[in-house]
């Protein structure tokens, strides 16, 4: 049932992944008692992508902005029919850049509450990249996420995803303009830390917007653009 309530309210179900997480022990005891997740996922325009080639452009810092808005009302309409059929949920809108003076727990460690790469790993669609991307079967990290925490069983569970499948390639790492990778990967027992230097992400993401949109904003997106597993599986 919830299932067919997704479906219904995708525009187009060749442009989306979803799946369902048991998220149990893994997220902040102020969420207790949701303990089931739903990931959904939009692929990204290959063509915006692949005009990133020295960083962000107009067109993707635009067009970034535009798919947040779209995912978060999709997730406002599902919201509604999963509320009206009896379930009982919580929306994690996608993640945005953040106020700076509203947000300074973000800001000191660069991690939220509620991680949409994890309940993508847990509902199977994907792993964690060498540059912190979250890499889908389907689309590479041509994509971004939304979730939708809920109380009540989803009737289907996906086999989570453990462990990183990039292999040797290191494509991302070299061509990070930040130098923010190490080359390690990913399993479920690494934190983030371990292997991606986030705030130096951060840093240059804002150079380049100031260099390149000249807007106040943390944008790149040269690593999804540079993936291979992004490339082979674009439209």
């Amino acid at each position: 049932m919830i299932s067919d309530i997704i479906k219904k309210n995708l525009t187009s179900e060749t442009d989306f992944v979803f799946g369902f997480a048991d998220l149990n022990g893994l997220i902040a005891s102020k969420f207790d008692g949701y303990r089931y997740g739903i990931s959904i996922g939009k692929r990204l325009d290959d063509r915006i992508i692949d005009n990133i080639i020295e960083g962000p452009t107009i067109e993707y810092y635009n067009y970034y902005k535009q798919v947040n808005k779209e995912l978060a009302e999709l997730t406002r309409r599902i919201e509604s029919d999963l509320i009206e059929s009896g379930m009982d949920l919580m929306v994690i809108e996608p993640t945005v850049t953040h106020a700076e003076e509203k947000y300074k727990d973000y800001l000191r460690t660069l991690t939220v509450d509620i991680s949409h790469k994890l309940v993508a790993t847990r509902a199977g669609l994907g792993w964690i990249g060498k540059t912190d991307l979250f890499i889908s079967e389907k689309f590479g990290p041509r994509l971004r996420l939304v979730s939708i925490l809920l109380k009540q069983y989803t009737g289907t569970l996906a086999i989570p995803v453990n462990e990183s499948r990039c292999g040797r390639c290191v494509i991302c790492v070299e061509k990070c303009p930040a130098k923010a990778a190490s080359g390690k990967l990913w399993n479920i027992a690494t934190h983030r830390d371990e292997f991606f230097d986030a705030q130096k992400c951060r840093d240059k993401c804002s150079e380049l917007a100031k260099q390149r949109l000249d807007v106040d904003e943390r944008i790149c997106g040269l690593c999804v653009a540079v993936c291979p597993l992004g490339k082979k599986n674009r439209n």
